[in-house]
């Protein structure tokens, strides 16, 4: 297994621009911004997606994603959740920072928990503290343990914390 960093992106509201991990710089048609998080929505020229929507809620340490997969690319997923670090770091301008664990959920009737060989493996070459690999792991399993208890629903668990979602 190839052992990366973890993976950090940048959200600028003001220049409408997302840098991704390897430093590319992408436009984004709308950020929308609301006390308990940021929503993006941009193209992207992926092959096997063509538009991505996010949201960052910081205080449940959450990047849900909605992915409109190519049609050759179709998935059987509802959310794809990373497990990280979101917030602004100054204002207006907003950092991710992946902690390696990932969710994907299907509505209605699971969620599956991916990566944990990426979090053991960062963890065992020094690139995530225990503290934080802790916390990867609190975060997933609280995660999973909400959307469970509202019916396999992502939506419904966020609603239920106060925090609304919406999308495209």
């Amino acid at each position: 297994m190839d052992v990366h960093r973890p993976k950090v992106e940048y959200f600028d509201i003001a220049e409408l621009t997302n840098t991704d991990p390897k430093g590319f710089v992408r436009e984004v048609e709308r950020y929308h911004l609301e006390p308990w998080g940021l929503y993006m929505a941009r193209t992207a020229d992926h092959p096997q997606f063509h538009y991505l929507e996010s949201w960052l809620l910081p205080s449940v340490n959450l990047r849900a994603s909605v992915f409109h997969f190519n049609p050759a690319h179709m998935r059987n997923q509802d959310y794809y959740i990373d497990i990280g670090e979101f917030g602004e770091v100054e204002p207006g301008k907003w950092r991710s920072v992946d902690h390696y664990l990932d969710l994907v959920v299907r509505r209605g009737h699971e969620t599956e928990l991916l990566d944990v060989d990426e979090l053991l493996a960062a963890h065992t070459a020094g690139l995530l503290d225990a503290p934080t690999a802790e916390k990867a792991v609190a975060t997933a399993t609280a995660a999973i343990a909400g959307i469970a208890a509202h019916g396999y629903d992502f939506q419904a668990w966020t609603a239920s914390l106060d925090m609304p979602l919406t999308w495209l």
